[in-house]
């Protein structure tokens, strides 16, 4: 039986959203190619650092401003760059009255190198900012555990990486996160280390919900065509899983039906 596929919107904290693919605002050669990539990708929302673009002071910071309000995308403040929990604390209260949102995508760092998120006191900053009033989008490894106690202490969604940051490796550990998304039913959205088109198809085939970018993107030389290219392999990758792909076979299966061909083939 046929089965139509309907409106499919990615839904985070009760919010409705068109489109699954979320953008990163840094790396990006100039402001006018930022601008062009968002409006060829149409993502759910641009991610935007508090430390890395100061909007409450000088031109560079007003620039950057002006062109997220010129954008009219939702804006999804990070933490970037925090690395304990007060810090946390801090700059997302920081950016909640600047940017003028609750939403937070909380990232707390425990390696300089890997910038591993720092999966020990993860849960405590997410825990305190959710009762701060935010809706938190924690960026976390696959570690079934932690986003289990991420999702238990109140996150209605969250961020696993595929790989670290800016490695653009693709998912190192399709084990892992294939089975955080069978275990786990909250939105998931893969964050950090895919590099290709390709990886957003193949985690959005998994049933992951949702993808975000930034170097892949901002790197590429054509960042334009590229933001383009993700958001198409971001839809094909939905379809597909929503669709049901074939089982697959240890063994070749015939796909030409054998009716009707003359008996001396069949000798």
């Amino acid at each position: 039986m046929h089965t139509e596929l309907t409106a499919d919107p990615l839904v985070l904290y009760g919010q409705t959203f068109q489109s699954r693919l979320m953008l990163g605002t840094a790396r990006y050669p100039s402001p006018q190619v930022l601008k062009e990539a968002v409006q060829k990708a149409r993502p759910a929302m641009l991610t935007a650092s508090l430390r890395r673009q100061n909007v409450t002071s000088g031109d560079t910071g007003n620039r950057f401003w002006e062109l997220l309000r010129e954008l009219d995308v939702p804006v999804l403040p990070n933490t970037a760059g925090c690395h304990s929990v007060q810090e946390v604390i801090t700059t997302a209260q920081m950016a909640r009255e600047v940017f003028q949102t609750p939403w937070i995508k909380l990232e707390l760092i425990g390696d300089d190198y890997t910038l591993q998120p720092d999966t020990l006191n993860l849960v405590e900053a997410a825990s305190r900012l959710i009762k701060d009033g935010f809706k938190v989008l924690p960026y976390c490894t696959e570690d079934l555990v932690l986003c289990q106690r991420l999702v238990d202490v109140g996150c209605q969604a969250i961020m696993p990486w595929a790989a670290p940051i800016g490695t653009g490796k693709g998912p190192v550990n399709p084990y892992a996160l294939r089975t955080l998304r069978e275990r786990l039913s909250v939105p998931m959205l893969v964050d950090a280390g895919l590099g290709l088109p390709s990886h957003a198809c193949q985690v959005m085939e998994w049933g992951f919900d949702g993808v975000l970018l930034n170097t892949a993107v901002a790197l590429a030389q054509d960042p334009i065509t590229m933001a383009g290219a993700f958001a198409q392999a971001t839809q094909a990758g939905r379809a597909a899983y929503r669709s049901g792909t074939m089982t697959e076979q240890q063994a070749a299966q015939p796909s030409t039906p054998v009716l009707g061909t003359p008996f001396w083939h069949q000798a």
